[in-house]
């Protein structure tokens, strides 16, 4: 499951939420919740104002989940990524994979996590404390750490 929105997300809500739809399949749950944190070195971060390109960002968002559950036993994957205005130390995203052992558990929630950031349309604004504003540029280490993933399913 695949949601985009501008609300707030409960964590606990959806972990139960994946706990019931996967009871007595999944032996592992592994959960990411990530915050909206200064991007800019010394400034400090008033908001974050994420755009998506609708429809779009959700059909890549279920490829990457669909990736995740060929390349590992993954009984249900969950991603929520929240857009428009977030503040600082704001929910920002969720992402929750289910299997059967927790080594594929984790795997595929760290490639869903690393692949958000360089594959789904998603642009950000910051907004500085001093009013300066800018947009977030990819950083390098991002796009490595996917391009990591497309190896060969043993190494990943």
């Amino acid at each position: 499951m695949v949601l985009v929105q501008e609300a707030d997300f409960d964590s606990a809500a959806l972990i139960a939420a994946m706990r019931q739809r996967t009871a007595g399949k999944a032996g592992a749950l592994v959960s990411f919740t990530g915050y909206v944190r200064d991007y800019a070195e010394n400034a400090q971060t008033r908001t974050l104002f994420l755009e998506h390109y609708p429809g779009m960002c959700e059909r890549e968002i279920e490829a990457l989940c669909a990736t995740a559950k060929e390349r590992w036993d993954v009984q249900d994957c969950l991603v929520v990524h929240r857009v428009g205005e977030l503040h600082n130390a704001d929910q920002i995203v969720f992402v929750a994979v289910a299997s059967a052992h927790r080594g594929d558990s984790f795997r595929a929630c760290e490639f869903l996590i690393d692949a958000l950031k360089t594959r789904a349309p998603f642009w950000k604004r910051e907004t500085l404390a001093s009013g300066d504003r800018f947009w977030v540029q990819q950083r390098d280490e991002d796009a490595e750490k996917t391009d990591q993933w497309a190896a060969p399913r043993d190494q990943a």
